[in-house]
């Protein structure tokens, strides 16, 4: 069975997307359709912009988002998913791709939630940070432990969680976890605690945005990030991603239920090869391959 996935942020690279504007009239249509949407030419920023341009929040996840959900549609009747799942903003994108939101909602949302996780990131200075060889609860217990603000945001494979909070609070945590014996603690180039209790005013905004978005039954199940699980239900699609920005990524567990259910060929969609690298981390006998 065919699981497609999508990536977060992190994976963008100037000149994504390109070959799609080049070679696909529907891509090319679309894409100056989002330009419309957004109010600037986001295509000047994927296809020639410096790496700082791509690297603000406002045009990072708008743009992994377009060429994630536009590599979807330029398969046609060739994309058949059996499942789908995203990584934090990849979301978005397979929930699009599978039906359950349109492609003009879908834009519209993801630049709302990059709009306020930028205001929420700008309200308090928070960072986030790798920890590579702790097992998970080790790793949870160590940040309850802290007192400030850190907790889990990403459990992306055995052995590899990312952790978000406040910068002294990740400063103590990173201490800790090196003295609990991690092979590194390493603090990670973003602008804020993403999936963590410091993106509540974000959630609140965007909250409103989804509330009023219309959703639709997918084709397939969208294995979400809160939870790991599948899900059909428009309602509870939008409940668990009104969660996502204050929750932890639980991707080890997305990946683990799509193999459970049958998964046993993992196709990433979008900017990069991270997802297939985590995927093989997670389980090595499944199949991956991927588009950009």
């Amino acid at each position: 069975m065919k699981a497609y996935v999508f990536p977060g942020q992190g994976a963008q690279f100037v000149g994504m997307g390109k070959d799609l504007y080049d070679n696909n009239p529907e891509a090319k249509e679309l894409f100056e359709k989002a330009n419309e949407i957004l109010g600037f030419r986001i295509t000047d920023m994927m296809f020639e912009g410096t790496e700082d341009d791509l690297k603000q929040t406002k045009v990072t996840q708008p743009a992994i988002f377009l060429h994630s959900v536009l590599l979807a549609k330029s398969l046609g009747d060739e994309f058949k998913p059996d499942m789908v799942a995203g990584h934090s903003l990849g979301e978005f994108s397979a929930l699009v791709a599978a039906g359950a939101l349109s492609f003009e909602e879908g834009l519209k949302l993801v630049l709302k939630r990059a709009h306020a996780m930028q205001k929420a990131c700008e309200l308090r200075p928070s960072t986030m940070a790798a920890v590579l060889a702790l097992p998970d609860d080790k790793v949870e217990a160590l940040c309850a432990e802290i007192d400030d603000v850190v907790a889990p945001a990403n459990y992306n494979c055995p052995g590899q969680v990312v952790i978000s909070g406040t910068m002294e609070g990740i400063d103590a945590a990173c201490e800790k976890m090196l003295a609990a014996g991690a092979k590194r603690a390493m603090k990670l180039k973003v602008g804020g605690a993403f999936h963590s209790p410091l993106m509540q005013p974000a959630q609140e905004e965007l909250a409103e945005a989804i509330a009023e978005a219309e959703f639709s039954t997918p084709v397939c199940p969208v294995y979400q990030n809160v939870d790991g699980k599948p899900h059909t239900d428009p309602e509870e699609i939008k409940a668990n991603l009104i969660k996502q920005l204050t929750a932890p990524v639980r991707w080890t567990y997305d990946v683990e239920a799509m193999i459970a259910d049958g998964a046993d060929e993992f196709i990433e969609l979008g900017p990069g090869a991270v997802l297939q690298g985590l995927v093989k981390k997670i389980n090595r006998g499944v199949a991956t391959s991927g588009k950009q």
